[in-house]
């Protein structure tokens, strides 16, 4: 029985330890996540039963951005943030695209907002004062 135990100490459900390590709310978000091909396990599509152990490097999309973390630990319950950061590092060069990407969204402009169907009457009042040369 020590060997079981220690044995579950060494690996863990991949959906548990995304759902630990608060990269999903809840754990049918982390399954709904990888059942959808959102995460990758050492560069292979993985299924939430997968089981992972320190030292796996996982690839994980949240739109828009894209996370390639290393496993360091394992916990087996959700605990605060600043401990769940102990259990993965990202990778540099993730970071790096993380930031430039973030820096991209930040200085896009607005940009137009195209609207279908027939104008709203503030925008008819708008079209009539321009045609008019008001």
């Amino acid at each position: 029985m020590a060997k079981a135990e220690t044995e579950s100490q060494e690996n863990q459900r991949l959906d548990k330890w995304l759902w630990a390590a608060r990269f999903y709310k809840t754990r049918s978000l982390a399954v709904e996540a990888i059942n959808g091909g959102k995460v990758h396990a050492n560069g292979q599509r993985a299924k939430p039963s997968r089981t992972i152990r320190p030292g796996d490097q996982l690839a994980i999309s949240l739109p828009p951005y894209e996370y390639v973390i290393d496993v360091l630990g394992l916990q087996k319950q959700r605990r605060p943030a600043s401990e769940a950061q102990l259990l993965y590092q990202e990778t540099p060069e993730s970071r790096e695209k993380r930031e430039l990407l973030r820096e991209q969204i930040k200085n896009e402009p607005l940009g137009f907002r195209d609207q279908k169907g027939r104008p709203s009457k503030r925008d008819r009042r708008h079209i009539i004062k321009f045609t008019r040369g008001d």
